[in-house]
């Protein structure tokens, strides 16, 4: 873009500013912010306007070209009669027969003049074509949209607005009689029957973008905005996206300025001397005093329509050209002398930058570095607020613009180039970036404005991130001279030493990726300067000049000042720390900011802030890693001749083999009408591939097993998995060949069996509910499953996959099976990488159901209604036990069949069983023995039976026949005294009783089941029975199961469940004092009454870690049918009662949990007793439910421990989205559990995912180490219980050795010490962990969370070599070492990439003072580029004695 292009982009960018009072007013109304809206405009009815124009065509003597109509809006102020911002127009349009003109122009705008007083004036102009090509414009009205209300919220944001329009053009609305209301005024005559039909709402979706350009300024979807990326809809601000930004550094910056710095400067201080004196009327001695405080240059990103970020503020000094290039060239700096000579004898010089200056550049054209370069001047002040000329001890300090320029760096597409750029300064009084007025010294008076000195120049360097960061780094830096000058090498090595006087200034400067400081005030401006100040008609040095200790702001700044003070885009000064004199609030000052602080007016503002930890990225239910095969030919060839088992149908035939890479066609009709209505799952692990890791051994890992939940089983935890290697690969194939899996016993040998590992999953009649088969097919459809891979030796997380199950849809096919290659990714201890991959087949058996199970129906009843009816039961009571009918036969809502009273209340049969304890005889074998058992009761009457017959021999004959009476009239006794125990139970329970079953008749059952996060939704019919009318409040024993009184709530379900009953408004009220819903009813009047039940509570109880023991010479694994994840069934009443508390009706609602699908699993190692905090980023979901317009991107989670914090925020459609977590510690080595359900409707009626999170808590330990140098670190162990045999794993093997390193035993309650042995390979600071394992039980005995925090050692020399790049032997080097101890030593050789550079010798010994020449060999690369390579140099106690770093250049 060239400067004619850039400057024409900027002059159609600028914007009328609004009124100073109504800015004001909205910074006092707390509304700083910018908000986006979006203003629709439909179509104009205008019967009489285009009737009125057709009669003006008519009288014309020729046939004219038929007129258009175009749209214009611009913003107004009507407190002020003020119109700002820009005007925006449609393009024309024709009006149709129906007398409207459809438009369809969506205006984008955004503002922080949230105040009623700002409307948009939409003005309707007809476009007359003439002859010569031209059109002539004639107003045809007006109409007024108001944005804000009273409340400063958008007015109207839901549905359209017709506008009426106003006779006349907007220039009515200055006539000083339009006040407001403007609507009410008489002067605004309505056009009959013209009306615009609009709409308006916020536009949140704007925000990112609302930096690129003005605010108020009103902007169509088409046009060409620098920064945001076409849209190939048309419309770029619906869902704006940026274009991507460059990190660039500005360097070596340094400003000519014609004649000379010294001529420019002296004819500056005579010109703003002479209009000091001529403003303020003073002496003439005062344009002596008037001095240069500082020289600064402010540098901005301008896009041609405003900055992109606040321009920052530098400093510049003054040095000489010559020495300025020098510096550069040669590492130093000028001498302190170049600063304190006098300045007229300097006749080469320049201002500079000593820093650099980070910038982020958006790559397009008219992205542009906007530089000023600004004078601080300082002027004495007398008390009475004017100049002064004597010497007073307070001085005014102002500012004043010199030159400005503007260069685009992206003119050309492509790469930035590192050459010096030379850019010619402006001056003058032409519109410029920063909006103010710039100072000219030429004569000429004719064309001011138009004045441009070429000869005043900027030179400067933009290089890229990458250049600067390496030039930058040290260790790239690094070369070892061969030539002997080690000396002068590193004296070039050195950076700049600055001057004391500009030491600080040089410290403080910005550098890269520092943060940029605060902006600058007048009361920092009148601050004691640390820099050079030059007078105008002094002869001595300016540091010899009399200056004040302290100045003090000016309360008289002139309006030039003010004007150049108060631009809103100067910025950040970067010299300056802390900003003491800003206040918080809105600009004030100081003292305006410590009065209203001391009457508690001020508040802090929240800012926003991004977590520091990058979100984890979640997978959405279709998405799934690659599963294409990434082996050789030959690898799958070996691989596959091992014998896996076959995948076949019920008559033997191999099943069908799909394409994983191919999509799948689903039908669901395909499935209904499928003979087998039953699926076999098959899950085949076949083998596991390594992918060699840094920090681990090449056969790591030596077993596996594998976790994961499919649909809703109960978790499945495999057993242990034997890697065995593939013998007849070629031994010069490069890949690695995968590992064949084999079951491992019991006893620890391999199973000789059929390899691999076999898991089915029946899924028939017998496993799935009522019209279960259709979801359970969608979930094979839609979802993805998740499979962790663990170490078995360790119990070490190995990393996680997952798969699409969409190939396991038969369609009709009797078997189908697909073979996958999954990589297993990881991003805990090991680093975000690929330690492996995973070779899984999945297959799907057709099987026949069982027709003779008549509970089960495959389908979903086609009439099954979420409505419950009671039904009408007429009939009597139909006995009990007496009566002829079955219990099929009888009505079960109002009969009951006769019980014994023991088996109703147990309470009852104590009391009996005493009282047959107190009577005598013998009673008979009829005589109710209430709660004993046959058998007890046998032995009790045989043992009475022989104790009659005992007492009767030794009475005779005689007492025989008084015994038996004696008997008979105790056992009368007894039974009278139990008869009338048992009259009087039935007198107390007879009302109980009744009312249960009373109650019964009016109670309807329903069986749902419910889900984790599932929302079921039900209606209850409700019915008046009496002729009186009804409040009937509505009482529930559960929260879970509550009344929808929300009427959007109660449609929204309606259309869920295609539910076609009536919905009434407002139909609940809540009674006074409780949260219980009360309905009027009417007499005999019925009406529906939603319900929704809905849990989140689940089982969170965690399992042992390991692998599982199951019998060894199993191939297939059947997992056994339980409930998993869920509670406890439960019933739960719904009572409808009536105005005198007595029941209407009744629900009893019974709740069968079903185990809910897992989607996906997170684990995380925390230490114990600290929070979690971690953010999950939600995958791009359609976000916009069936029948839920108005969602939008609304996300809604819940959690299913009460006691972790999950939240999440709600953000504009189409940005990313992240779920934040919180969860408290706990004492190692404990696991927590819980479940996230996410929802992307408003009502959260059912989950659009379900995650399963597990976070480990361990033991922390912290350790502090030197890179290549050996750390150790001492841990203790307590034994358990039992006598366990365990052994230590870490999870780098090889930057961690544990001591003691095998088997040992450890014994109930001794302690045990651990030692513990880092020597870390490479810098920085990130986790390990250490398991203790049960090698008996493979269980998880202690475990361990190291945080390493590792630092780079001092280097000792640098070397640099270049080696060839692709194949061969790679390229051998030699590096001395002499041993500068006078006795001999033994040294051992490390290397922070032992994949790149091998040692002839790892061990030598070198006697005192000998030099030994260290054999390397670098392997090749495979790729160009360069790579640095530490060489450690330990000694026998792995103390590093020398650190050599070699950069190898890969050419």
């Amino acid at each position: 873009m060239t400067d004619d292009d850039w400057k024409g982009l900027f002059e159609r960018g600028r914007v009328i500013p609004p009124h100073s009072q109504t800015v004001r007013q909205a910074q006092d109304s707390s509304h700083t912010h910018s908000q986006g809206f979006q203003i629709t405009l439909k179509h104009l009815d205008g019967p009489h306007i285009q009737r009125e124009k057709e009669e003006g065509e008519s009288e014309g003597s020729e046939k004219r070209e038929p007129v258009k109509y175009q749209l214009s809006v611009t913003l107004f102020d009507t407190s002020h009669q003020h119109f700002f911002g820009r005007t925006w127009k449609s393009s024309p349009q024709q009006m149709s027969g129906v007398h409207r003109a459809m438009f369809n122009e969506v205006v984008y705008l955004h503002t922080s003049l949230r105040l009623p007083s700002v409307v948009a004036v939409v003005e309707l102009v007809a476009l007359q074509p003439r002859a010569d090509g031209s059109q002539h414009a004639l107003g045809c009205g007006f109409a007024i949209l108001h944005i804000f209300s009273s409340r400063t919220e958008p007015q109207s944001t839901k549905g359209d607005r017709r506008l009426s329009l106003y006779h006349g053009t907007p220039r009515n609305l200055l006539h000083p009689l339009m006040r407001d209301p403007t609507e009410q005024n008489k002067l605004l005559m309505p056009i009959d029957g013209a009306h615009l039909v609009c709409s308006l709402k916020p536009h949140p979706a704007l925000a990112p973008a609302m930096h690129l350009f003005p605010q108020n300024m009103l902007l169509s979807g088409d046009e060409n905005i620098p920064g945001v990326t076409p849209s190939p809809t048309g419309d770029s601000l619906l869902k704006p996206h940026m274009v991507k930004s460059l990190t660039c550094f500005l360097d070596r910056l340094s400003i000519t300025l014609h004649p000379s710095l010294a001529k420019f400067e002296s004819q500056l201080l005579q010109h703003v001397s002479t209009d000091c004196h001529n403003t303020k009327h003073s002496g003439p001695e005062s344009s002596a005093l008037v001095v240069i405080q500082e020289r600064r240059l402010h540098v901005g990103v301008h896009n041609g329509w405003g900055f992109l970020e606040r321009p920052q503020v530098v400093v510049l000094e003054t040095t000489e050209a010559t020495d300025w290039s020098r510096g550069h060239t040669s590492g130093g700096t000028s001498r302190q002398g170049t600063l304190t000579r006098d300045c007229s004898s300097c006749p080469s010089q320049s201002l500079a930058l000593r820093s650099s200056l980070e910038l982020k550049l958006p790559s397009h054209q008219a992205v542009g570095i906007a530089l000023q370069l600004e004078y601080v001047f300082s002027s004495p002040l007398n008390g009475d607020g004017k100049f002064s000329s004597t010497s007073t001890i307070s001085r005014t300090a102002f500012m004043q613009c010199l030159r400005w320029g503007v260069w685009c760096p992206f003119q050309e597409w492509g790469a930035l180039r590192a050459e010096e750029v030379k850019l010619s300064l402006k001056g003058g009084a032409t519109p410029n970036p920063y909006g103010v007025m710039s100072y000219t010294s030429s004569s000429n008076t004719q064309s001011p404005a138009q004045v441009v000195d070429e000869r005043d120049m900027v030179r400067f360097r933009l290089s890229s991130s990458s250049v600067q960061k390496a030039s930058s780094s040290p260790a790239v830096s690094l070369r070892r001279s061969w030539t002997g000058k080690e000396e002068m090498a590193a004296q070039q090595r050195k950076p700049p030493s600055p001057s004391p006087g500009r030491s600080r200034r040089a410290s403080q400067a910005s550098p890269p990726g520092s943060p940029q400081g605060p902006g600058l005030s007048m009361s920092q401006l009148a601050a004691t300067s640390r820099y050079p100040t030059m007078s105008h008609s002094t002869a001595v040095s300016p540091w010899q000049q009399p200056f004040s200790s302290q100045l003090y702001p000016s309360p008289l700044a002139s309006a030039h000042q003010l004007s150049h003070v108060e631009v809103p885009a100067a910025s950040n000064i970067t010299h300056l720390e802390v900003d003491l004199n800003v206040s918080p609030r809105d600009g004030l000052p100081a003292y305006q900011s410590a009065a209203l602080a001391d009457e508690g007016h001020l508040e802090l503002q929240e800012l926003p802030f991004t977590p520091v930890h990058a979100p984890i990225i979640t997978m959405g239910t279709h998405a799934a890693p690659s599963s294409s095969s990434v082996s050789s030919r030959s690898s799958l060839a070996h691989l596959y001749s091992a014998g896996f088992p076959h995948i076949t149908d019920p008559s033997g035939v191999v099943a069908e083999v799909l394409d994983p890479t191919e999509p799948v066609n689903f039908d669901p009709q395909r499935e209904e009408v499928d003979p087998l209505q039953g699926n076999v799952l098959l899950l085949q692990f076949l083998a596991f591939s390594r992918i060699p890791q840094q920090g681990v051994s090449s056969d790591w890992p030596d077993s596996v097993h594998f976790t994961f939940q499919l649909y809703r089983f109960p978790p499945v935890t495999t057993q242990r998995l034997k890697l065995l290697g593939i013998d007849k690969l070629p031994k010069k194939s490069s890949e690695t060949p995968p590992c064949v899996l084999a079951i491992i016993n019991k006893d620890g040998t391999v199973n000789s069996g059929s390899p691999g590992l076999q898991l089915q999953f029946r899924v028939d009649g017998a496993f799935l509910q009522p019209g279960e088969r259709r979801w359970f097919l969608r979930y094979l459809a839609l979802h993805t499953l998740q499979v962790d891979v663990w170490d078995s030796q360790s119990l070490l997380l190995i990393g996680s996959t997952a798969l699409g199950l969409k190939h396991m849809l038969r369609q009709g096919r009797p078997a189908v099976q697909a073979t996958h290659e999954l990589e297993v990714i990881t991003t805990e201890y090991m680093g975000e990488g690929v330690p492996g991959r995973l070779h899984l087949r999945l297959g799907n058996v057709g099987c026949p159901v069982d027709q003779n199970n008549p509970n089960k129906p495959q389908y979903l009843p086609p009439l099954r209604s979420h409505i419950i009816s009671p039904l009408d039961a007429t009939s009597g009571f139909t006995g009990g036990s007496l009566s002829s009918k079955s219990i099929q036969q009888l009505n079960v809502r109002n009969a009951a069949r006769a019980q014994r009273l023991v088996e109703l209340d147990g309470d009852l049969v104590p009391l009996l069983q005493s009282h047959m304890k107190e009577g005598g005889g013998t009673p008979s074998t009829n005589t109710p023995w209430w709660g004993e058992t046959d058998d007890v009761r046998r032995r009790k009457l045989n043992r009475m039976v022989a104790v009659r017959q005992h007492e009767g021999r030794q009475d005779g004959a005689g007492s025989e026949v008084k015994t038996k009476v004696t008997g008979r009239r105790a056992e009368r006794a007894q039974l009278a005294r139990d008869l009338r125990l048992m009259q009087a139970y039935r007198e107390r329970s007879k009302a109980e009783g009744i009312t249960h079953i009373l109650s019964q008749a009016i109670t309807m059952h329903h069986t749902l089941y419910a889900t984790l996060g599932t929302a079921e939704y039900l209606e209850y019919v409700l019915r008046n029975p009496f002729n009186t009318p009804q409040t009937v409040t509505i009482y529930s024993e559960d929260p879970e199961l509550s009344v929808i009184t929300d009427c959007d709530e109660w449609r929204y379900f309606k259309a869920l469940t295609k539910t076609l009953t009536p919905l009434e408004e407002d139909m609940f009220h809540l009674k006074e004092g409780t949260l219980a819903p009360q309905v009027y009813l009417r007499p005999k009047e019925s009406v529906h009454v939603p319900l929704k039940y809905q849990t989140f509570v689940s089982d969170n109880s965690v399992a042992p870690q390991g692998p599982s023991l199951i019998p060894s010479g199993r191939s297939t694994q059947v997992p056994k049918k339980h409930l998993s994840n869920t509670v406890l069934a439960k019933s739960i009443k719904v009572t409808f009662r009536a105005e005198d508390g007595k029941p209407l009706a009744i629900c009893q609602v019974s709740v069968e949990p079903t185990p809910h699908a897992i989607d996906q699993t997170f684990r995380f190692y925390q230490p114990e007793l600290s929070f979690l905090k971690k953010a999950l980023r939600l995958p791009p979901w359609e976000r916009t439910p069936v029948g839920d317009t108005d969602a939008g991107s609304q996300i809604s989670v819940r959690c299913s421990d009460p006691n972790v914090i999950c939240e999440t925020k709600m953000l504009a459609q189409g940005e990313p989205q992240d779920v934040y977590l919180k969860v408290p510690g706990s004492p190692s080595p404990q696991i927590r559990k819980f479940f996230v359900t996410v929802f992307t409707d408003k009502w959260l009626a059912v989950p659009a995912q379900i995650w399963q999170v597990y976070v480990h808590f361990l033991q922390r330990v912290d350790i502090s180490c030197v890179t290549g140098q050996r750390t150790c670190q001492s841990l203790v162990i307590r034994g358990t219980q039992a006598i366990r045999k365990v052994r230590c794993y870490t999870s780098h093997p090889q930057e961690l050795k544990v001591d003691p390193a095998e088997v040992f035993v450890l014994l109930p309650g001794m302690v045990q010490d651990l030692q513990l042995c880092v020597c870390p390979l490479r810098a920085g600071s990130r986790f390990c962990y250490l398991t203790v394992v049960d090698v008996e039980q493979h269980t998880l005995v202690a475990s361990w969370l190291l945080s390493l925090t590792c630092r780079l050692p001092i280097l000792s020399k640098a070397f640099e070599m270049c080696a060839p790049v692709g194949g061969g032997r790679g390229s051998t080097r030699k590096i001395t070492y002499t041993n500068p101890y006078p006795t001999s030593r033994v040294l051992l050789l490390r290397s922070d990439h032992p994949d790149l550079l091998q040692f002839k010798e790892d061990r030598f010994e070198i006697g005192g003072g000998e030099t030994y020449r260290i054999g390397l060999r670098f392997a090749p690369s495979r790729s160009p580029g360069d790579q640095e390579i530490l060489i450690y140099v330990n000694n026998q106690e792995e103390t590093t004695e020398e650190t050599f770093c070699v950069k190898v250049k890969y050419t």
